[in-house]
């Protein structure tokens, strides 16, 4: 499986936090999966950091490159193409990153791992469930 982190999954894989699903987390330790996460994921991290809105991602603004590599994780930049698509995205949400991963995501056939259920409709698919155990 090629799969896509959200920047929350990112997040929640990299700190251990329980709100990963059991099968999300199985499937990015999984060796068979390549892993991937927009540089739109680093941009929105340092913005909500730097306004105290995500205090738990401390260490991936300072340990970005290495928590990539360490987990072996490449990291689609953004770039024109993903762009016009994301800012032509037909659905309500105005987040320009969500826009940004969604339209990587088609681009590049990937699964994201998210929960954001309001992507769903979008031609990706995504890799999420309840099962918080």
């Amino acid at each position: 499986m090629r799969l896509l982190l959200d920047t929350h999954a990112l997040i929640w894989f990299a700190n251990g936090d329980v709100r990963l699903p059991r099968r999300v987390r199985e499937r990015i330790e999984n060796s068979e999966t390549e892993l991937f996460v927009s540089a739109a994921s680093a941009w929105e991290i340092a913005a909500k950091h730097r306004k105290g809105k995500l205090p738990q991602a401390d260490f991936l603004v300072s340990h970005w490159e290495d928590v990539l590599l360490a987990f072996d994780i490449r990291e689609l930049p953004v770039t024109g193409r993903p762009a016009f698509q994301a800012g032509s995205l037909l659905f309500a949400n105005g987040d320009p990153f969500d826009r940004m991963i969604v339209a990587q995501a088609r681009i590049e056939n990937l699964v994201v791992a998210s929960n954001e259920t309001t992507w769903d409709g979008l031609g990706i698919a995504r890799l999420w469930d309840a099962d918080l155990s």
